[in-house]
């Protein structure tokens, strides 16, 4: 933490424009959303890249949220999460980590697997099924966070687990946003 000049250039390196570390609330969220929302406007990009970006950046933030919250993982760290939005060559990367459950691994890992073996059409499709049918039993929202992550995404969801303890496991997650 002494050296914030390296860090800096290691941040500034990596294509790194935004990142946070620790707990989200609700102003936190808003803040970061509204300073990522005029800096892509400020770059020139397309409309709709900006909506993409802020969309995804709002799904994950609230999943981290009402997962935290659902779980009541507050203490001992484990509420605590990191979101960090950067740029490559053509295209934004929004990823976002924190600490889930090992119970709710497989389901999780699932739900992933189901939305990155579809397209862009199966998306669509999943996503109106999953309206239709309305929330499943004893679920905080819809589960339709991850499908619109993979519908705004101009590839697969990128995601891994790693053991923290006997526990909990750290859940990251990536979505990369054309930037056109």
């Amino acid at each position: 933490m002494s050296d914030m000049l390296e860090l800096k250039r290691r941040l500034s390196e990596s294509g790194i424009l935004m990142s946070f570390n620790g707990a989200f609330t609700h102003s936190i969220i808003e803040e970061m959303g509204n300073a990522i929302k005029r800096y892509l406007e400020g770059r020139n990009i397309g409309k709709g890249a900006v909506t993409d970006v802020f969309a995804v950046y709002i799904e994950q933030t609230q999943n981290i949220t009402n997962y935290v919250a659902r779980r009541a993982l507050e203490g001992g760290g484990y509420g605590t999460a990191i979101m960090v939005i950067g740029s490559g060559e053509g295209f934004y990367a929004v990823r976002s980590g924190n600490a889930i459950m090992k119970a709710d691994v497989p389901e999780l890992r699932s739900r992933l697997e189901e939305v990155n073996g579809l397209d862009k059409e199966g998306l669509k499709l999943l996503y109106k099924r999953r309206l239709r049918e309305g929330p499943p039993p004893g679920a905080s929202g819809a589960g339709l966070g991850l499908i619109d992550i993979a519908r705004r995404s101009s590839g697969k969801l990128d995601y891994s687990f790693a053991p923290l303890d006997e526990a909990c496991e750290f859940f990251s997650l990536g979505a990369r946003v054309q930037g056109v």
